[in-house]
């Protein structure tokens, strides 16, 4: 398998997270415009709170692997913002695994400023690909920060895919719902019938 052909492979999986990124923005517009969302969103929105932790936890380790494969196989060296993605991101792998183990959708308070950091890194390393006459930064000589190594469907490269996958993970992380807690599975159970419960005969 090519390094080009990893790479649209990659860049495919970002212009899905993107469509799912434009819908979320789309279907959260319409419900500030109408108070809510339309009926036939609800269940989607239920679903995907259901496994947007393990979804998220999927889109940081994808992240984090081709972001490795990239370095170690590609052999394309990261330059130092790439460095400063990488510490934004890979911390992420741990803790959405831990909290798609535990239900724990309050990750979110320890994931978001990761990616909110992420975000803005990727968001000044694209600029620089982009524009780099027009965008100052003093990066190393050996590795400049304004080399593409990967240019994909005219507008994806490297912080770009990694700019998607932050927004990706901090949406799904907002999205996720909690774990039903134990007092409500308990009074659940409490309150359905059992044969115990049936009135007995009293002996004459």
């Amino acid at each position: 398998m090519t390094v080009d052909t990893v790479s649209t492979f990659l860049a495919l999986l970002a212009v899905l997270a993107l469509a799912f990124l434009v819908v979320v923005a789309a279907l959260s517009v319409v419900s500030v415009v109408r108070g809510g969302l339309p009926a036939w969103a609800v269940p989607l929105r239920e679903g995907i709170g259901e496994v947007a932790l393990p979804l998220a936890f999927a889109v940081a380790l994808t992240s984090m692997l081709g972001s490795l494969y990239m370095s170690e196989v590609a052999k394309f060296p990261p330059c130092v913002l790439c460095w400063y993605q990488r510490i934004c991101m890979y911390p992420n792998v741990v803790l959405l695994a831990v909290a798609w183990w535990r239900r724990d959708a309050k990750v979110k308070f320890y994931v978001l400023p990761l990616v909110l950091i992420g975000v803005a890194i990727s968001t000044y390393h694209y600029l620089i690909e982009r524009f780099p006459d027009s965008v100052s930064f003093s990066c190393s000589a050996d590795v400049p920060c304004s080399t593409v190594w990967i240019w994909k469907f005219h507008f994806l490269s490297i912080p770009g895919m990694a700019w998607i996958g932050f927004l990706c993970i901090g949406t799904l992380v907002l999205l996720a719902r909690p774990a039903p807690r134990v007092d409500d599975a308990t009074r659940t159970l409490s309150d359905s019938p059992h044969e115990d419960d049936s009135p007995q005969e009293v002996p004459a």
